[in-house]
């Protein structure tokens, strides 16, 4: 054993020549395009439509979704991928893009040919906007506590309850809700929770208030109510009372979308820092010849591509259907991953000086934003909690 994996053997990266390539087509999208919108979209708290449009036309919206339904038939790796390169110019647009792989996840794994065509489709092909409403103003990490109940009727399901800190929230045309069909079990609090696809418009459905937060201004972060809302039972996704092992797996899957969000946000901060610390005189010496600058850009340049093979190595785990191991490496990947990046964003920070405070230059933007990422689709602590109770689970045969 290879604590906490089986074996070595675990331990492989499979990028090709395809990956790159795709790379590449995704990094000219960003520098040619995106770029020039990014100060004026984060003032303003909205993503241009020309850049949406283009993101369309490139199949951003549905790199890892099948072919049959919309999507481009992608890899995880390449998922994740698309990730980083996005967040690398605009972590805000990455955010937009990556929620509808949120919203599409468990209806890919867990609803039925009917909810895939009619709800996948649109959105991977970014005629749809899509988010995934769980979190509830008492129920944040803690998923098995949420309040949001959803009875059946005469046929149909009826919500009621609220929603918060739902990215995509305020601009979504379709929503994954999690909602109570039975009470729960004091020996299994997760019994009881279902997942249904609920529309925007809808009756009942409201926006109750868009949510502004320290970062990733220019994504849209709502709290939303669902008042009598009448769901068609067609509308269930998988079984009932099974939501939240249906939750849980789709943020399994997601995480690595955020470790690459983070990486993202790291690679920006690294060349930011090269960049100025070659280009800026301090008494009459570019500031890459003092000491301290290079330990900051050196501990950087380690640690960023520590954490590229930590996110691309959890992505190719998914790819070769190793689940179990996979899950274990997403969470190290998104603890590590956004960690890492803070501590860049700091560095790259304190190499600029009066610069690096100042919103023109972009680089405090990405601390701000790298914030919120330690936060969302489980915070940064349950991720630890995550990676031992998994550890102890292999080696002792313990449940935490």
């Amino acid at each position: 054993m290879v604590l906490p994996f089986n074996s070595s053997e675990v331990f492989s990266v499979n990028v090709s020549e395809k990956h790159e390539l795709f790379r590449r087509a995704v990094r000219e999208f960003m520098e040619k395009t995106a770029a020039q919108y990014v100060e004026k979209g984060e003032r303003e708290g909205t993503i241009p439509k020309e850049v949406l449009e283009k993101a369309k036309e490139i199949g951003l919206y549905g790199v890892g979704v099948p072919e049959e339904y919309g999507g481009q038939g992608g890899d995880t790796l390449m998922t994740a991928i698309a990730q980083e390169e996005i967040s690398r110019v605009w972590p805000s647009l990455s955010t937009r893009v990556s929620v509808g792989g949120l919203f599409m996840t468990p209806i890919l794994l867990f609803g039925n040919e009917e909810q895939k065509k009619k709800y996948v489709t649109p959105v991977a092909r970014g005629d749809k906007v899509a988010a995934f409403a769980n979190t509830e103003p008492s129920a944040g990490s803690d998923v098995a506590g949420i309040k949001t109940i959803a009875k059946k009727i005469n046929g149909k399901y009826v919500i009621n309850g609220r929603k918060i800190f739902i990215t995509n929230g305020g601009i979504a045309d379709y929503y994954v809700v999690t909602a109570r069909t039975s009470p729960p079990d004091p020996n299994a609090r997760w019994k009881g929770i279902s997942m249904f696809i609920v529309e925007k418009d809808w009756k009942g459905v409201k926006v109750l208030n868009r949510i502004e937060t320290i970062g990733l201004k220019a994504s849209n972060t709502a709290e939303l109510s669902f008042e009598d809302v009448e769901v068609p039972a067609e509308n269930l996704v998988g079984e009932e009372g099974m939501g939240f092992k249906y939750a849980m797996a789709t943020f399994d899957r997601t995480r690595v979308g955020v470790a690459a969000q983070g990486l993202g946000v790291a690679q920006a901060a690294l060349e930011k820092m090269v960049t100025y610390a070659t280009q800026r005189f301090a008494f009459q010496s570019p500031l890459i010849g003092f000491q301290m600058v290079q330990e900051k850009i050196a501990e950087s340049l380690v640690e960023v591509n520590t954490a590229r093979l930590l996110t691309y190595w959890a992505a190719s785990l998914f790819d070769r259907g190793l689940e179990n191991e996979a899950i274990v490496a997403a969470s190290m990947a998104k603890l590590y991953t956004t960690e890492v990046a803070e501590k860049v964003a700091i560095r790259a920070i304190t190499v600029h000086g009066g610069y690096g405070v100042a919103t023109s230059t972009g680089v405090e933007r990405l601390l701000r934003d790298v914030e919120v990422m330690k936060i969302y689709e489980g915070a940064n602590d349950i991720q630890k909690l995550t990676i031992l109770k998994e550890t102890a689970r292999r080696l002792l045969g313990l449940r935490l």
